[in-house]
């Protein structure tokens, strides 16, 4: 692994474990096993070096059965959230910055909104995301309900009702 790969990789650990504001450009270079100086080379500022780390990304939704896809997201979320999404989280709520990230976030919700074929599609991709988030953080960071040991078959099954239900595919437009 190159140099700035393992910065962005402890920049992504830091930001996952302490959020943005607990960051700092020294503890993320020493965990990079480099100096600060050359972390500032390469990245910048301390909001650059955040944005590299921590990427967001709005999924693609095959057409089709909205539920499901949804569902698959979220299972693949269930077990192992990458590093990069949890700094996301645990920063984004705290974070003056996060403007980008709240603009990426409303690119997913229209994402989610489009493959539901329904009067109020908004309103139920706002539902299911706030959905997703919610078990993410509770598994990942807050782990404090039994979310955080319960099976993702388990979870994925308590909600396929739910989300097959506000994806429409079980009434009427």
């Amino acid at each position: 692994m190159d140099t700035q790969q393992r910065v962005l990789a402890a920049a992504r650990q830091s930001f996952a474990e302490l959020g943005y504001d607990h960051t700092t450009i020294r503890a993320v270079a020493a965990a990079a096993g480099v100096n600060a100086g050359l972390v500032m080379h390469y990245f910048g500022s301390k909001e650059q070096l955040f944005a590299r780390a921590v990427p967001v990304e709005t999924p693609e939704l095959p057409p089709g059965e909205p539920a499901e896809a949804l569902l698959a997201m979220l299972r693949s979320r269930l077990d192992d959230e990458p590093a990069a999404s949890l700094a996301l989280w645990r920063s984004v709520l705290t974070h003056a910055g996060a403007g980008d990230y709240r603009d990426s976030g409303r690119a997913r919700l229209s994402r989610v909104g489009e493959s539901i074929p329904h009067q109020d599609a908004d309103l139920r991709a706002g539902l299911v995301t706030a959905i997703i988030t919610g078990v993410v953080i509770d598994r990942h960071l807050l782990k404090l309900s039994a979310l955080a040991d319960a099976s993702a078959d388990d979870i994925i099954e308590l909600l396929r009702p739910c989300f097959e239900s506000l994806a429409g595919e079980h009434t009427t437009p």
